[in-house]
């Protein structure tokens, strides 16, 4: 397949912008971002209905939501090993299928179980999500652009996110509530899953009109094919193209295909590499990001905020979220990837210790409780604070940084491994949660200021800058279990 399938000839660009093609190839490849955040926020509406029409007590309703995380988590893990062996946009187009179909199955799933293996081929469908946006585009845009490009993958999910709570409204809206049989004699909430199946199937249209990735060509030996889709993505001449296409074998992994195993060293576990990306990973969630947007009103109203108070805060933390993702995608490739993450980890630790010292200064109000005086406006700013230090840096960076940082040896199974334990903390923190706040609310956030403090140190001393360095410049030769190569993870 060629860039033309996708988008006609355009003239050389000007150096300060990515070529139309490549910008267009990594719109589709952020996609599947747009359906991780639609298909995990879509079940926000369908709640209450789920949990009436099935008879589900907490447990039930509990993994009816939750079971999506898990299987994102095993999706993340097949994504790597499946784009290795068959292609990025083969993958795309599998997981394009199942979330179609799972969007379909949850809304005339008939009974729990039934439900419940939907929500669970949902996850897997955005564990792949997770992996193949960020490998796709990392290896399809040029140095220059690379950042803003791979950012495209955390606006599209927060975009998702927003589309799901829209949709919802407009069908219990336009159908008279969740539970209304008017329409082909499905209930309202049944068709905000079915919806979902529209833009899967356009993200499945979408991967068979887009380019295999030029490195991915080059790595099973198919140099012509590389060079011609190299050459008319970055809009450059052959010869440039043959010189670059060169690069990329010389630090492919031949005729081996990449398997979770050399990830593994002797002395360490795992590569250095390894750890490091698996680090970043988990400290992206267990930051506690996951407590604002999915705890942030019954949290509010637990100190002492109204109920429309506490909504209206929810929703300007989603807004706020958006607009500094915009601002991530501005930046990063002008101050770098370190920069973005240092600056974010020093933000999110001082704004987690103000809101744990803010909620340590609650006081008894009849049944509940409340921030007195300056507290609650401090409260609140401290935690507007975090989400813009987060949304700004590690919520975008980190993807970006996680799509360049491995060898190409081992790039699809680094990152899959990596995206796989980013969905474990998440579920440890959206479990852990419920009873942290039950021992200590300050206590919990003290705990997330000490994750971010940790997030600081890992990026100071164990990752290097990666902005305008090709992939081929992390590493010099093909990283085996034998050889682990120190200046892939040396500090700047």
């Amino acid at each position: 397949m060629s860039g033309a399938d996708l988008v006609g000839p355009s003239a050389v660009p000007r150096s300060d912008k990515p070529p139309r093609r490549v910008v267009l190839v990594s719109v589709v490849g952020a996609v599947g971002g747009f359906l991780f955040g639609f298909d995990t926020a879509v079940i926000n509406g369908a709640v209450d209905a789920i949990e009436e029409n099935f008879g589900l007590d907490s447990i039930g309703l509990g993994t009816v939501v939750a079971i999506t995380l898990l299987g994102a988590a095993a999706g993340a893990l097949l994504a790597g090993w499946m784009a290795d062996r068959i292609g990025r946009p083969r993958v795309m187009g599998i997981a394009a299928i199942i979330f179609a179909a799972s969007s379909v199955g949850c809304g005339t799933a008939s009974t729990f179980w039934t439900m419940v293996a939907w929500r669970l081929l949902t996850g897997v469908a955005v564990g792949y999500a997770t992996v193949l946006g960020p490998l796709y585009i990392s290896e399809v845009s040029p140095a220059s652009a690379r950042g803003r490009l791979a950012s495209l993958q955390q606006m599209a999910i927060v975009l998702g996110i927003f589309a799901a709570l829209l949709s919802d409204s407009l069908i219990a809206a336009l159908l008279g509530g969740a539970d209304a049989q008017t329409f082909l004699s499905l209930p309202a909430w049944r068709w905000m899953f079915i919806v979902g199946a529209i833009p899967a199937l356009g993200y499945g249209i979408c991967s068979l009109r887009i380019p295999e990735s030029p490195r991915y060509l080059a790595a099973r030996g198919r140099r012509d094919d590389a060079v011609r889709v190299l050459a008319d993505l970055h809009a450059v001449p052959r010869g440039q193209a043959e010189r670059d296409v060169e690069r990329m074998g010389a630090t492919a992994p031949g005729e081996h295909r990449p398997r979770f195993r050399d990830l593994l060293c002797r002395r360490t576990g795992l590569l250095r590499i390894v750890w490091a990306g698996v680090g970043i990973a988990a400290l992206q969630a267990l930051v506690g990001i996951d407590v604002i947007f999915y705890y942030s009103t019954s949290l509010w109203k637990s100190v002492g905020f109204g109920e429309s108070a506490s909504f209206g805060l929810s929703v300007l933390s989603s807004l706020i979220n958006v607009v500094s993702t915009v601002i991530a995608i501005v930046l990063i490739d002008r101050i770098g990837r370190r920069r973005l993450l240092l600056a974010g980890s020093t933000g999110m630790a001082v704004s987690l210790v103000l809101m744990s010292i803010g909620f340590s200064r609650s006081v008894p109000v009849g049944d509940g409780v409340e921030l007195p005086g300056a507290w609650g406006p401090l409260t609140l700013i401290g935690a507007n604070v975090f989400v813009v230090c987060f949304a700004v840096s590690w919520g975008p960076v980190v993807w970006v940084l996680l799509g360049e940082m491995f060898p190409n040896a081992i790039r699809g199974p680094a990152l899959a491994l990596a995206a796989s334990v980013n969905w474990i903390s998440g579920v440890a923190v959206n479990l852990s949660f419920p009873t942290l706040r039950e021992l200590s609310l300050p206590g919990s956030y003290a705990l997330y200021a000490v994750m971010a403090l940790l997030s600081w140190l890992l990026i100071r001393f164990g990752v290097r800058e990666t902005m305008n360095r090709e992939l081929e410049d992390m590493s010099e030769a093909p990283v085996t279990q034998a050889s682990e190569r120190d200046a892939t993870t040396a500090p700047l």
